[in-house]
């Protein structure tokens, strides 16, 4: 098992966001957790960065326990986090952004043949790689944001909602991308993402997240099928 989150408690202050969260992620698997705002889901990748510390609870990346892992070694274990809101260096170039990503000792050793796929997978970044990241669309910043999460060569790519804030088509063209990486990489991907039926189209296995708490997981078909997440989801 790569990644595994067993009944996780965690939160900001004394109150917990999470509540005996468990979650696992093979090797290569496409997993998705979909939820609606404020269930917690940002919170969960925070806790796997090591941005927010478990109440209680434990996670576990290859079998090593990450309460012995401070959070600015975790990426060097290969955990690669793309946060909410892009969060691109606005005044840096593309290319800049993408060397900021390379930092991890595999990124250092493998960049060159790393920027090139990146390049191969989003061509438009090759194009624009001298260009100030914050003259870019939000559907650009994405890339880049998803382009530095992989000069990093990580084990697990976690997006946390890629789709925030972008046009419908411009959503489904990251989508779209996602899938690609997937095929060429074989990576694992951990995504939290509001548009269900998008996040579970493309997934192995789904996770839905209200209130803290996960209240339903299986295959995605069987997720698909579930009446409650067709009605409260799906719109059907």
């Amino acid at each position: 098992m790569l990644l595994e989150v067993d009944k996780l408690t965690t939160g900001y202050t004394r109150v917990p966001v999470l509540e005996d969260v468990s979650i696992a992620v093979e090797t290569g698997q496409f997993v998705s957790i979909v939820g609606p705002n404020g269930a917690g889901k940002s919170t969960l990748f925070k806790a796997i960065s090591g941005i927010v510390t478990p109440f209680s609870g434990s996670i576990r990346f290859e079998g090593r326990d990450l309460a012995t892992v401070p959070a600015e070694q975790r990426p060097h274990l290969g955990i690669a986090h793309v946060p909410e809101g892009r969060q691109v260096f606005a005044s840096l170039s593309v290319l800049e952004n993408l060397e900021l990503g390379a930092y991890t000792q595999a990124g250092r050793q493998n960049w060159k043949r790393n920027l090139e796929r990146i390049y191969a997978l989003m061509p438009v970044l090759a194009e624009r790689r001298d260009q100030l990241a914050g003259t870019l669309s939000g559907g650009e910043q994405q890339m880049v944001a998803i382009g530095r999460g992989l000069a990093s060569e990580p084990k697990l790519l976690m997006l946390d909602e890629p789709s925030m804030g972008l046009a419908p088509a411009i959503a489904d063209f990251i989508f779209e991308k996602l899938i690609e990486i997937r095929q060429e990489t074989k990576l694992t991907i951990l995504l939290v993402e509001q548009r269900v039926a998008e996040a579970l189209e493309s997934a192995d296995r789904g996770y839905v997240l209200e209130a803290g708490h996960v209240v339903l997981e299986g295959g995605v078909q069987a997720l698909r099928a579930n009446d409650r997440i067709r009605q409260a989801y799906l719109g059907m």
